[in-house]
Formats: structure tokens, C-alpha cells, sequence
């Protein structure tokens, strides 16, 4: 999540290839061999032009529990039909990142050259291909190919459910052996691609110990109009139907101005107030010397003295306030279509390439806020600035990645992978922390008080309850969050399932108010704990603003308890711990939008008035 100057350095060392390049292939068939040469057939690939005749490769990708998407393992663990010669295609980084382990498969598909009932391979199935195959029918397996960088889904078998009266449904497991492909083209070009499994062509798996399962598929070309550079567009179009975009729309509109109708009248309230206190506290000095002082005018001796922990306060605006850009950064890739459905690994390559590149910010803006404040240790500011998200990242990492190797997962990073994010994070994220903290140090720069600050602070009041900072952290979670829930159902059915979300320009608005509601929120909390004469409002506007990632933290358990069907161990820990990270850093970063926004109203009342 950090992004730099340094790019061209980093894109050095980020395109490294994760994977070896696989050596070329001898054919596999007397059909290969027969081929133009190799050359053309590579560059056919590029392109994604075809002749007739011309083969092209499908790859299998994973399989796993349909609810489960977390947990996937390669497709060959599954004793299916393997070709003479297993052939990896090399992937990137976030495609690594997301589990995809792509593989040649035994299919001969030639481009508009149709098959029927043709044999894949004979199998013979032992007992403990068959225990395999049953679970992963029970757990509702699929299995995801990709056919020209088109990806296609498809199931393992059918469990069937046999009632008698007064006694427990029988189940009984089918494996599915034949697959018909139905691959649409225009011109020399492949369009879209769709499989289907034929339900009188299965084998019963419920019993035995040994059975003999014939493998076949079936092709069968047919001419669109649709053009190439569309042809991504059908699964945009999946993501919702019309009526639910439309319904979509309008929940989020809704509220959208029920939020920004609360957020106004809070607003309004407000101003109002602070109009009157002003008027109060600008009288004439006669006057107002005849008066004790009382509200917020009463602490302007102490309402610029500086948090607690002054370095740790200024690693979390830092962090925060790179989270922040790099999610504008995000957010400006996706309008601008970089992120089209099923563009492997894409979001993930960009979060890791956007948080190396934005370190400095972290860094930047940390050690500017740390010596506004008087700070002198810097070498500890800054490695509280990089560990400060990085540490936890690398605890639950450690955590998941162990437990992906346990289960076999495609989950389980590979070594070579591990060692490229290191690099990244050693050759760029660190050194331009730490850059970034050494042009924050050197820059000449004043806090500039509009209040001289007193030598020893006043005693707070005692106070309610409700004015304590956990009772605030709710008042000020609850709107923020009112104004994301709906989307956030959206977002975590694409991260969580398998729907697909396409609608940026909503999820953009919906950010925009988040930010905007924040800042209100935290102003109007701080100008209230002020008006009681509680003069500690910096760690309190830092905590109020991203008490927002407490809810969305809370979400995530109504979710996976009542709007999902994921389970076991591995996938309930992917899911909590990537969630915590994930709300960690929506706590960060809305904690900086608070901060900022209060440090600016406070100076801009304590600048509206006359205090010695």
C-alpha cells in the first residue's frame, strides 16, 4: 500500500517473474506436431489472433468449496486427467497473491474446429481417488479454466438427497465426465467461452473401491457479432442485473441524503452555536472583564499542549495519511478502467506497488507532525512509522501462510514470492520511509498557536460517562458507517463470493461521503468535549474519526454469520485476519481525516478570538 519516485526502480524489481519461464513443450499430439512453427503459435497467444486449426492451450487454475473462497488447491490434486507433460504458466505477482496456479490440461481445443464425445482419458479411480472425489462433492467443489485469458467455471459432481419415510435422506454423490465447451468467436478472434455438464453423463461414487470413469468433452464453435474489446463486458454485466442496479442506486442515493441531511443539520446546529459564542466572547473587554471565563475560551491555555506519545501520534497521522492517498490513487485506477473483471491479480499488484511507492508520505508526514510538536527521537519515529501497519501485516501473514501450508493451499505463498515482497519492502518501502522522514525533519516548519500555551495544564472536570472517549468512539463510528453499509454488502459478496463489482464510480461517491461525514462528525464531537472544558482532543479526534473501521470490524461478523456460508478453520481465519488488517487501515486512515479536520477548526475558532 505505499507508492514513490523511485517507480522505474520498482518496476525492476516487481515484474520479476515469480515463477521460472517454462522451457517450450514438444506436442503432445500428432495434431502439435503438425503445427505452424512454434513462433507463430507464441505470438497467436499475445495477440489473440487465431487461424483455423490453430491450438489453443487451456489451462486449469484451482479448485475448492464454493463457499469457501479463500480455500483453493490445485487442480490436480483431484485425481483428474493429467497430460504427458505438466506445464505452469508463469504469473505475476498479484496473481500468485490471489492463489491462481495456472496449469496446461490434456483438452485439445483448436480454434473453430468443432469435437463431439471426444475421450479424454480412461481412468481407473482407487478408494482413495474416490474419498477424494466424494468430499469434494459433499463440500460443493468447482473448478475455474481459463480458455485465451477467459475464465470458466464449472462443478466436480452432484450430491442427490433420497427420502424415505421415517428414516434419514440417503445422499448419493455423482461425478461429472463430460464437458461440452461452447466457444464463441468473430473473425480470427475468441469472444467469449461457456462449459456445461451433461447430468445423464454421470458416474455414482456413493460406493466401491475401484471404478473405471471415462473422461470426454465435446466442442462446439458458433460466429458473433460481438466484437473482441467487448467481450469482457459480459461479465460486467453479471455483477448486477438491471433491476438490482437500479435498486442499487437507490438505496445508496437514499442513503447517501439521509446521511448528508443529518450531517447538514449537525452543521447548521453548530454554526449557530459557535455564531453566539463568538458574539460572547468578542465583547467589549469591559464587559467581559466583569465575567469569569467559561466553555472552550476557558482553556485556551492548554487547548495547543500536545498529546502523549508524541512519536506514536505521529506515526498513526502518517500511516493514515498515506493509507489515504493511496486509496485516491486506487480509486482513480478503477475509474479509468485498469480493473476490468477478471484482470488476474491486478488489485493486488496495485495495492503492493501503491504502498512501496507511497512509504515516503508515511515517512514525510510523520516526522513534520513529530517536530511541529518539539520531537527529538527520530530514529524511533521512524520505525514506528514502518512498523506500524507493516507489523501487524507480517504477524497475520505469518499466521495465514502457515496455516495455507497446513491445508495444501494455493493460499500458501510460494518462497521465490516471499522473497520479491521482501525485497520490495527492503529496496523501496523502507529506504523511502525513512527519506521521506529525513525531508520532514529538515523542513523548516512552526506550529503556530493562535494561544500561547500555559507552563502546567488545568484539571479536567469530571464528566459523564457519554463524554468518555469509548462513548464518543460510537457517536462518532455510527453515521460514518450508516453511509457505507449498503455498499459494503456489495463489496464483500465480490471479495468474499464470487459476484463481481464493476460499479466504481458508486463505490468512489460512497468513499467521498465517508470522508466527508468523518470530518464533520469529529469536528462537531471535538467542539463539543471542548465546550466542557476538556482541553485533550487530540488522541480523542484521532480515535473518534476511525472508530468508523470498529464498525466496519463488526460488520464482518453479522456477515459471516448470516450472509454467508463459509466455514472451517482456514477460511474463518483468511477471512477475520485479512478483515482486521483491512479495518486497521480504515481506522488509520480515517483517524488522520479527524485529526486534520478538527486541528483545523480548532485553530480556526481560537484565531476568531481575543485570548491572552
Amino acid at each position: 500500500m505505499p507508492r514513490f519516485i523511485l517507480a522505474s526502480w520498482l518496476s525492476s524489481v516487481y515484474f520479476v517473474t515469480l515463477t521460472s519461464c517454462v522451457q517450450s513443450t514438444q506436442a503432445a499430439t500428432d495434431s502439435w506436431s503438425a503445427r505452424p512453427a512454434t513462433g507463430r503459435y507464441l505470438l497467436a497467444e499475445s495477440d489473440h489472433k487465431y487461424e483455423v486449426h490453430d491450438v489453443i492451450k487451456l489451462y486449469a487454475n484451482k479448485v475448492g468449496p464454493f463457499s469457501n473462497p479463500s480455500e483453493t488447491y490445485q487442480y490436480y490434486n483431484l485425481p483428474f486427467c493429467t497430460p504427458k507433460d505438466k506445464e505452469y504458466k508463469p504469473e505475476g505477482l498479484g496473481e500468485v497473491l490471489e492463489g491462481d496456479r495456472l496449469v496446461n490440461t490434456p483438452y485439445d481445443i483448436k480454434f473453430r474446429v468443432d469435437k463431439e464425445n471426444e475421450l479424454l482419458c480412461s481412468r481407473d479411480l482407487t478408494a482413495k481417488d474416490l474419498q477424494k472425489f466424494r468430499k469434494a462433492v459433499k463440500k460443493d467443489y468447482y473448478f475455474q479454466m481459463f480458455y485465451d485469458d477467459l475464465p470458466i467455471w464449472g462443478f466436480i459432481g452432484k450430491v442427490e438427497k433420497i427420502l424415505r419415510t421415517g428414516e434419514k435422506p440417503d445422499l448419493k454423490f455423482f461425478l461429472f465426465t463430460h464437458i461440452h465447451f461452447e466457444v464463441l468467436y468473430n473473425n480470427n478472434r475468441v469472444v467469449e467461452i461457456n462449459i456445461s455438464t451433461d447430468p445423464a453423463r454421470t458416474v455414482d461414487i456413493t460406493e466401491g473401491d475401484n471404478i473405471i470413469v471415462d473422461y470426454t468433452y465435446s466442442v462446439k464453435w458458433k460466429s458473433t457479432p460481438t466484437l473482441y474489446e467487448k467481450r469482457m463486458d459480459k461479465y460486467s454485466k453479471y455483477s448486477f442485473l438491471p433491476q438490482h442496479l437500479e435498486i442499487h442506486w437507490f438505496s445508496i442515493i437514499n442513503s447517501c441524503v439521509t446521511v448528508l441531511l443529518l450531517t447538514g443539520f449537525l452543521a447548521t446546529i453548530l454554526m449557530r452555536v459557535l455564531k453566539k459564542d463568538f458574539v460572547k466572547y468578542t465583547r467589549d473587554d469591559e464587559a467581559a472583564a466583569e465575567e469569569e471565563e467559561t466553555g472552550w475560551k476557558y482553556i485556551h491555555g492548554d487547548v495547543f499542549r500536545f498529546p502523549p506519545q508524541l512519536s506514536l501520534f505521529s506515526a498513526c497521522v502518517g500511516t493514515g495519511t498515506q493509507i489515504l492517498v493511496m486509496a485516491i490513487a486506487i480509486f482513480m485506477l478503477a475509474l479509468v478502467g485498469v480493473f476490468y473483471p477478471y484482470n488476474r491479480g491486478a488489485l493486488l499488484s496495485a495495492c503492493v506497488v501503491l504502498y512501496a511507492l507511497t512509504a515516503g508520505i508515511a515517512g514525510y508526514v510523520s516526522a513534520v507532525q513529530y517536530k511541529t510538536m518539539g520531537g527529538t527521537n527520530w530514529v524511533r519515529n521512524v520505525l514506528l512509522t514502518v512498523a506500524l501497519f507493516c507489523g501487524p501485516m507480517l504477524i497475520c501473514f505469518s499466521f495465514l501462510n502457515t496455516v495455507a501450508i497446513a491445508y495444501h493451499s494455493t493460499a500458501a505463498l510460494p518462497f521465490g514470492t516471499i522473497c520479491v515482497i521482501f525485497v520490495i519492502w527492503a529496496l523501496i518501502t523502507f529506504p523511502l520511509t525513512v527519506l521521506g522522514g529525513i525531508a520532514g525533519k529538515n523542513k523548516q516548519v512552526n506550529f503556530d498557536a493562535p494561544c500561547r500555551t500555559t507552563n502546567y495544564p488545568r484539571e479536567v472536570p469530571e464528566l459523564p460517562w457519554y463524554r468518555h472517549t469509548p462513548a464518543q468512539m460510537v457517536m462518532a463510528g455510527f453515521l460514518p458507517f450508516s453511509a457505507i453499509y449498503i455498499e459494503l454488502y456489495y463489496i464483500f459478496a465480490s471479495v468474499w463470493g464470487h459476484k463481481v463489482y464493476t460499479i466504481y464510480s458508486i463505490l468512489f461517491i460512497v468513499f467521498i461521503i465517508l470522508i466527508i461525514v468523518t470530518a464533520f462528525i469529529t469536528i462537531a464531537l471535538t467542539y463539543f468535549q471542548l465546550a466542557v472544558e476538556d482541553h485533550r482532543w487530540w488522541w480523542r479526534s484521532f480515535m473518534c474519526g476511525g472508530s468508523t473501521g470498529l464498525f466496519i470490524f463488526g460488520y464482518c461478523f453479522y456477515y459471516y454469520l448470516a450472509r454467508s456460508d463459509m466455514s472451517g478453520f482456514m477460511q474463518t481465519s483468511f477471512f477475520f485476519c485479512y478483515m482486521f488488517m483491512v479495518c486497521y487501515a480504515f481506522f488509520l486512515m480515517l483517524g488522520a481525516v479527524g485529526y486534520r479536520s478538527s486541528l483545523s477548526f480548532v485553530r480556526h475558532i481560537y484565531k476568531a478570538i481575543k485570548c491572552d
